[in-house]
């Protein structure tokens, strides 16, 4: 059970309309810490946000476009009265794949202003007034894809890699000040935006997580920083960090065109 005294009253879930966010929401809600829901279709948000409120806790949407220049001004004047705990950044996404030589420059900087720029900012927003609270907790959603080099999207692994070292760096900064940091890396996970992307599932011996899962382990593990793979994917997280690199990633590029349906 979440400890509303470390992480409450308030929890803001960047990316938490659908999938793995709305899992955290309903998660959270459930133990009784109020959320500030941000996420870039008015649509989904509301839905979510509504289904939570039924348990009991107060919800702010905010349908925000965290590519926006003033995203993070939007979200610290939106929050600017509440106490918030705990932050969850799972708005880290792909938004740009390509071949690199050939792709878009301004695309491949979306993704970097994505996953690096704004993790950087909202962690540095919130995560100085937990310090200067002495409680609270961090977490940010990694990837697999984060441990090796994979074509067509250079950019988000490489994005993904730099979030764990940042993890593990702010982990140690903010511990002694009683803030818990957490990278919680997924593997493949049937959310709703992995099913538009026509994902196959149904590769044997492929582990799959649901989002529900995902969350509730995440939760369960929020003081087990600074990096905690989830899903059952610790083996294939070590692998990926092993050498030789050449045959390493190469195997996983072919085991990703499979999962893309590109083989």
């Amino acid at each position: 059970m979440i400890d509303v005294k470390q992480y409450g009253p308030w929890a803001v879930i960047a990316g938490g309309s659908e999938g793995v966010g709305a899992a955290f929401a309903d998660e959270l809600s459930k133990a009784g810490l109020n959320l500030v829901l941000v996420a870039r279709k008015p649509g989904p948000l509301e839905e979510t946000a509504e289904k939570v409120r039924g348990n009991g806790v107060e919800v702010r949407t905010l349908a925000l476009d965290l590519l926006a220049d003033d995203a993070v001004e939007q979200l610290r004047r939106a929050t600017d009265d509440v106490e918030v705990g705990l932050l969850i950044f799972n708005a880290g996404a792909n938004s740009y794949g390509h071949e690199f030589v050939s792709g878009d420059l301004d695309g491949f900087r979306g993704v970097i202003t994505l996953n690096i720029d704004r993790q950087l900012e909202l962690s540095h927003l919130f995560g100085a007034k937990m310090k200067e609270r002495g409680r609270g907790g961090i977490m940010l959603l990694g990837s697999l894809a984060g441990y090796m080099g994979s074509e067509h999207q250079s950019i988000y692994a490489a994005s993904k890699a730099f979030s764990r070292v940042f993890a593990e760096s702010l982990w140690l900064e903010l511990a002694p000040h009683g803030v818990h940091v957490v990278e919680l890396v997924l593997g493949v996970t049937r959310t709703p935006a992995m099913i538009r992307a026509g994902l196959n599932f149904d590769i044997p011996g492929m582990l799959v997580a649901e989002p529900e899962e995902v969350a509730r382990e995440g939760l369960e593990h929020l003081t087990d920083g600074p990096v905690w793979v989830a899903g059952g994917n610790y083996d294939a997280a070590v692998k990926r960090s092993g050498f030789p690199r050449d045959k390493l990633v190469r195997g996983a590029a072919e085991a990703m065109r499979k999962l893309l349906n590109r083989s």
